[in-house]
């Protein structure tokens, strides 16, 4: 028998490779092992302009930070509510009188809000999706959907109307914006978050960190549901608490962050321009109607 050749070899190869891309090319899970599987211009989930009706708001700010001068942080949790950590960190943050933000996963809401009701009083809530699921891969109806469910439980369940998006994973398809826009929502991702594998079984090296990497403005990622991975954070967040304080930070919402004055900006903006007026409400309870 005569050897197979390089060119040989390399024509078999890519045979093979068609023919595994032929007989899998109708599951959606396979497709995308070679790219998307619905293209922008069929109404998928990568364009941001293909549905303009459901553009209810004039723009969209996506946020991972505020540029600012002031020594302001802004501490985040999110997929809870969950027995696994939301009494303890909420314990925490009690203890020490720090607000947070907490990006709530909708099915979390609805099956464990007992253990969140009457705790929420300094704190914001934002929508993390019903489902956790990544909604970069959705298009708009199914994007919508998770958004809204969500958006309803939450009013619902703490009397809030929430005003922010975080996407699960961070992960940001042109649907997601355009449901953002049709709800209203700003979306809030992150600039500093803990390393909980990192600092395994050291929860003081985690909170030397965070005090150490902060800076003025930052968004801080953390998380208040999972397995006992997450106890690095939770039991390092009062050391965070004293060593940011130390250190001149102020702790606030992610909506009281993105309110402060930019960097460089004078407090009352132009010469002319009065300041604008304080909130009424909590951050984050707005009364935005339910979007339909």
């Amino acid at each position: 028998m005569r050897p197979l050749s390089r060119r040989s070899l390399l024509r078999t190869a890519l045979a093979g490779a068609a023919g595994v891309a032929a007989g899998v090319a109708g599951t959606r899970e396979i497709s995308d092992w070679f790219g998307w599987d619905r293209p922008p211009v069929q109404g998928g989930y990568a364009a941001a302009a293909d549905d303009l009706s459901a553009v209810k708001h004039a723009d969209v700010a996506i946020r991972y930070r505020m540029d600012t001068t002031e020594k302001l942080v802004a501490l985040t949790f999110d997929d809870g509510p969950a027995p696994k950590w939301t009494p303890d960190v909420l314990d925490a943050l009690d203890a020490a009188q720090v607000p947070a933000t907490f990006f709530m996963v909708g099915q979390n809401l609805e099956k464990y809000s007992d253990l969140v009701r009457g705790r929420l009083a300094r704190h914001e809530i934002g929508n993390h999706s019903w489902s956790h699921t990544d909604l970069a891969t959705l298009d708009l109806r199914e994007v919508s959907r998770e958004l809204e469910r969500t958006h309803e439980a939450i009013q619902r369940h703490t009397g809030r109307t929430p005003t922010l998006l975080r996407p699960p994973f961070g992960h940001i398809g042109g649907s997601t914006i355009l449901a953002a826009a049709k709800m209203g929502y700003d979306i809030a991702l992150w600039s500093e978050a803990m390393h909980e594998i990192r600092y395994k079984d050291d929860p003081g090296a985690q909170a030397t960190y965070i005090v150490e990497s902060v800076k003025p403005g930052d968004i801080v990622l953390a998380h208040d549901e999972g397995d006992d991975r997450r106890l690095v954070t939770v039991r390092g967040l009062p050391a965070m608490f004293d060593g940011l304080r130390r250190r001149g930070f102020r702790f606030v919402t992610v909506s009281e962050l993105f309110a402060s004055t930019p960097a460089g900006a004078s407090a009352g903006a132009s010469a002319g321009t009065p300041p604008a007026a304080p909130p009424s409400a909590p951050a984050g309870a707005s009364q935005k109607p339910l979007p339909s």
